[in-house]
């Protein structure tokens, strides 16, 4: 995987208000920490983080952080490790990078993204359910993969993709229970089922009622014809 530079800069105030002014100016604050280092405040332009991440890694991309201040710049090799976003707007308000070792292992989380369509499921009224989004994975920075793609083409009603089943790259496993599931079929049977059985019951005491009408409407026909008979032979 290719390294992308993103320059970000030391020396900014913290707290709440020199943030706030960072903000509104398009900058990020954050901070990078790891690999031994002692955590370092940095700011980095909005626009350049979002082409740095824009490409197939999205946030797992490996950085090269060129952190600029006073006393010169250097190069820490990075990952975004956390992302903080604004509860409304969802736009990023702080960010945490980790520094690492390019060949040491590390933990991270890998899309997932399901490919091809599932006729045979769609066809027995079924619905492909992801279990999970992304695949916890532990590999080299350098070996990171973009996404984890699953075909669901060939699932039927009764398929469950386990963990177990998701092919990985050389030098990356999984963190999970091989035997978890990560793509499964929900079944809208019973549901249906439910439905057309209250549809029945209700048709059932439309008619009900319908007969029960029809019976007084009969009563009081039969009852209006031998009033008028006794009328006439009185």
């Amino acid at each position: 995987m290719p390294s992308t530079v993103l320059i970000a800069n030391t020396g900014r105030q913290t707290g709440s208000p020199s943030s706030r002014r960072l903000r509104a100016d398009e900058k990020i604050p954050g901070v990078i920490y790891g690999h031994g280092m002692e955590p370092m405040s940095v700011t980095v332009d909005r626009r350049e983080l979002r082409n740095a991440v824009s490409g197939g890694a999205g946030t797992n991309t490996v950085l090269d952080l060129m952190v600029t201040g006073p006393e010169g710049s250097r190069v820490y090799p990075a990952i975004i490790k956390d992302l903080q976003r604004h509860p409304v707007r969802r736009n990023v308000t702080h960010i945490d990078f980790l520094q690492v070792n390019l060949d040491g292992e590390i933990t991270v989380a890998v899309p997932l993204r399901l490919a091809g369509e599932a006729d045979k499921v769609a066809q027995g009224n079924g619905l492909v359910d992801p279990a999970v989004d992304t695949i916890e994975v532990v590999t080299t920075p350098r070996t990171i993969p973009d996404e984890f793609v699953i075909d669901i083409s060939d699932m039927d009603m009764d398929t469950v993709i386990r963990l177990a089943d998701v092919a990985m790259p050389p030098g990356v496993t999984p963190t999970g229970d091989p035997e978890s599931p990560v793509v499964t079929v929900l079944t809208m049977r019973a549901e249906v089922a439910e439905i057309e059985a209250a549809d029945a019951e209700v048709a059932e005491e439309q008619a009900e009622e319908q007969e029960g009408e029809e019976a007084a409407e009969g009563s009081a026909d039969a009852g209006a014809s031998d009033s008028s008979g006794d009328a006439d032979g009185e």
